[in-house]
């Protein structure tokens, strides 16, 4: 009998003491797959730089030293805790939402010291125009650039210029450019139909070899007679691209009008619908299409309505923050956070916003050391997020 009563009191001993730890653990999960144990990090937030202009862009050199962009034409290596300004850097016109754009280090810079970066120039006219250039550094000096592609006409309202740069497994470069054009307006009676017109360099994601050309397994659009380095069309503003190289494929984010912000999974040859269709509508209040989708468009992966205003793509492929290995980070500019998304087979299934409150979300990268990295406004710092 009091064998009975002890082992009672043991039992419900061990329940408790069971519950109690389960309750100090809710951020456990359990990964069904692999039936392992996985663990929702805490994050530290520091602060590298602080007390800059819009920080555009940025990216890794092997040795770890990050450099980043300024819009309004500088650029910057940070080394440890040094900023170091590039000297020599040619003038941009930051004119608008024109500036000194995206920058990317080539995946095999140790062998070629090749570095890439976009920017809105000018044309004869002195209306912008965007550029994709790439150069060297001999110390922090800017040096040996070679233009490999611009605009071959004019962005009339300073708008709308994209841009982002990023390379395939394969060493492919992508490029992102926005419409462009007289104005942004949605609807079949749109003005601006430059990302619709498949021998206009806007309004499209480009595809090249490292050195410019057109690969030859690009797509023959409607229209073409042979390959271009368009290589999908149909984009309004993208100023978000990265390859994930978990799943092989590129994704692309853009801003949609009122509403209808989007993330695609970038394919070759599809019409991504702009300025035909959109979940969003127009400034004014009017409808862009009817219906958000049409036969022979390709529909986004994920929506958001309000827009967010995204800028910056990311994706964590590294074990160190746990459980958020093979999510996508996106900027958002006008609601101000970093919103952390899980996929699941090419799907959004849930969103987690970061960082809310500290000001417009610009630009995202993951680390070498596989820490990500974020560029907010008001004013322009930089944040490393490590896990606790």
């Amino acid at each position: 009998m009091l064998a009975g009563k002890y082992l009672k009191a043991t039992v419900y001993t061990l329940l408790i003491l069971f519950l109690f730890t389960f309750s100090r653990n809710k951020n456990i999960l359990y990964d069904k797959k692999e039936n392992t144990e996985v663990t929702e990090p805490g994050v530290r937030i520091k602060t590298l730089v602080t007390n800059y202009g819009i920080i555009w862009g940025m990216d890794f050199l092997p040795n770890g030293d990050m450099l980043f962009t300024e819009k309004k034409g500088k650029m910057y290596r940070l080394r440890g805790t040094k900023v170091t300004e590039i000297i020599d850097v040619p003038p941009v016109n930051s004119n608008g939402q024109g500036g000194l754009l995206d920058i990317k280090v080539h995946p095999n810079y140790a062998s070629n010291g090749w570095i890439y970066y976009t920017y809105s120039g000018f044309d004869n006219n002195s209306k912008g125009i965007l550029v994709l250039a790439r150069f060297k550094l001999t110390g922090d000096k800017f040096s040996n650039m070679d233009t490999l592609f611009k605009t071959s006409t004019p962005d009339l309202w300073s708008g709308h210029y994209g841009s982002r740069i990023t390379f395939d497994k394969k060493g492919m470069l992508y490029v992102s450019v926005g419409e462009g054009g007289p104005s942004s307006y949605g609807g079949k009676a749109s003005p601006n139909m430059n990302a619709q017109n498949v021998k206009s360099e806007w309004g499209k994601i480009h595809r090249m070899t490292a050195d410019g050309k057109v690969p030859a397994d690009n797509p023959v659009l409607p229209g073409n007679t042979s390959p271009t380095t368009v290589y999908s069309y149909g984009h309004r503003n993208p100023q978000g691209l990265a390859y994930n190289p978990l799943t092989n494929e590129i994704w692309e984010n853009e801003h949609g009008p009122r509403g209808g912000d989007e993330a695609n999974i970038i394919r070759k040859g599809r019409n991504y619908g702009w300025p035909l269709v959109s979940f969003g509508i127009n400034y004014d209040g009017k409808p862009v299409s009817d219906n958000p989708q049409m036969a022979g468009m390709e529909p986004p992966v994920h929506t958001w309505t309000p827009s967010i205003g995204a800028c910056g793509l990311a994706f964590i492929t590294t074990n160190k923050f746990k459980g958020w290995k093979g999510n996508m980070l996106v900027g958002a500019l006008s609601l101000a956070h970093l919103t952390r998304c899980e996929i699941v087979n090419g799907k959004v299934v849930k969103e987690t916003k970061m960082l809310t409150g500290m000001g417009r979300v610009r630009n995202v990268k993951q680390g070498p050391d596989g820490n990500i990295y974020v560029s907010v406004e008001g004013p322009g710092r930089i944040l490393q997020l490590s896990p606790e």
